[in-house]
């Protein structure tokens, strides 16, 4: 997906200026490149060369332009998103009292499917070369689905449903996978870490958007003006963005192929663990940020305090986002996203004894730093484990696709066990587990992976 500039160099080798291909050799020859090994690459059975540092700007005012663009769409995309847990309470204590805990849930849980599940289809238009196109669409959908939901009246399901469930979920799977795939074209050396601070987006506006809308939504200008608002604001943002991003490459002439992508994965089983690992943790991994806030007021924790909980929860995951980087250099990617989905299932199981206004900070920081580690090393992860690097874009948006039922329908079967009771060490306990399982699940993909590692190197060495 944002290895673009690698699928090119596969696709379109460039030539010495000789006129020898200098780039590309099959499995069996034995290119003179001993002086080369520290700029070349493996994937799977080839000796790709790097392309020049300088035909990457690394830097430079349209290269950072585009990594700030993408900054503030991931800040209206996903931080939104990740904000609902402000309207699950609000939805379920003032504006949809006639629905159940369930049926609000399907409206956060379809915004954030429609991420992934959109970004199959944005993915493979983005490498046709429409960007601009999809950026553009996207930013305008939101802005309008903003605007619609504030019109939408009290008990009106199906309105909120549009709007919110439907409507947002398509404009930010629009844009999601192209802002992110568009810094490869201007960082190769420096990619993973600008793409770290681009994600991070998503968790300022994780901090900024629940602040604002808590206190719009309770205040006196109400649900109808506090969206609108909050509409303003999303809309001026992707504004500034789409004037900020730019491309720098032209499309390759022939773009992955899904399909063969596809089959490729059903034989690979490290493949095949992770993206079961993905669907059993999300099942449980957005109960949290739906209901964290809700829970804390429902056990009598001030109501002021309380509309705080999901920003100390996204201001812990901003600082994971960022300092993942650096962890994963020493653990390594598959070991670090092990530990950061064991923790995130214990602690779902811990909020079964949330009780106390310390128990709420202690797991908000905590929880909140485990799964923006899980989140930050979800990409690098699924590019440890692609020996094609020209097939990773569709294989992110295949696993992307698959895991993303997790997040649809974890948070409704969560709201359901709830009950109008609130019962909530039975939901907690579903999500715990769920997050367990799926941690079992990455455990096994790297034993698997380990293994054919080991294997390689015997039957195939260097």
């Amino acid at each position: 997906m944002y290895l673009y500039s690698r699928y090119r160099l596969l696709s379109q080798p460039r030539m010495t200026p000789e006129s020898e291909p200098r780039s590309l050799y099959t499995e069996g020859a034995t290119p003179q490149l001993e002086e080369n090994k520290e700029s070349s690459e493996t994937l799977k059975g080839y000796q790709v060369a790097k392309d020049s540092d300088h035909e990457f700007p690394e830097g430079g005012r349209a290269a950072w332009a585009t990594t700030f663009g993408s900054f503030l769409v991931q800040l209206c995309g996903f931080g939104y998103t990740t904000s609902f847990g402000v309207y699950q309470d609000f939805y379920t204590q003032h504006y949809l009292t006639n629905e159940t805990s369930s049926a609000i849930s399907w409206i956060g849980s379809l915004n954030a499917f429609s991420i992934t599940a959109v970004g199959l289809i944005s993915g493979l238009l983005y490498d046709r070369g429409y960007f601009y196109h999809l950026v553009i669409a996207g930013s305008l959908l939101q802005s309008f689905c903003l605007f619609m939901l504030s019109l939408s009246k009290p008990d009106q399901y199906y309105q909120i449903f549009l709007a919110q469930g439907l409507g947002l979920g398509i404009a930010s799977g629009l844009m999601y996978v192209p802002s992110m795939a568009v810094i490869s074209h201007h960082f190769r050396r420096r990619r993973t870490l600008v793409m770290t601070f681009a994600a991070s987006g998503s968790s300022l506006g994780a901090i900024i958007h629940p602040i604002m809308l808590n206190n719009l939504l309770n205040g006196r200008l109400g649900f109808a003006n506090g969206v609108r608002a909050s509409a303003g604001l999303v809309s001026v943002l992707l504004l500034i963005a789409c004037l900020c991003m730019r491309t720098r490459l032209d499309p390759p002439m022939t773009p992955a192929n899904y399909i063969a992508a596809a089959r490729k994965c059903v034989r690979d089983a490290p493949f095949i663990f992770m993206t079961a690992g993905g669907f059993f943790f999300q099942t449980g991994f957005y109960y949290p940020l739906f209901f964290f806030q809700l829970d804390s007021i429902k056990h009598g924790i001030s109501v002021n305090f309380s509309f705080y909980s999901l920003v100390i929860l996204n201001g812990s995951n901003c600082v994971a986002r960022i300092s993942s980087g650096f962890i994963a250099a020493f653990i390594g990617v598959p070991n670090l996203i092990i530990v950061a989905t064991i923790s995130c299932g214990v602690l779902i199981l811990g909020m079964i004894g949330l009780s106390s206004l310390a128990s709420v900070v202690v797991l908000g920081i905590m929880y909140g730093f485990f799964a923006g580690l899980y989140i930050a090393m979800v990409a690098p992860l699924m590019a440890t484990l692609t020996p094609d690097l020209s097939e990773l874009g569709a294989r992110m948006g295949i696993c992307f696709f698959i895991a993303g039922f997790g997040s649809l329908i974890g948070t409704p079967i969560s709201g359901a066990l709830l009950t109008s009771n609130y019962t909530w060490w039975i939901p907690a306990l579903f999500s715990g587990i769920a997050s367990v399982t799926g941690s079992v699940m990455y455990f096994i993909m790297r034993f698997v992976f380990v293994r054919r590692q080991i294997k390689e190197k015997v039957y195939c060495p260097t």
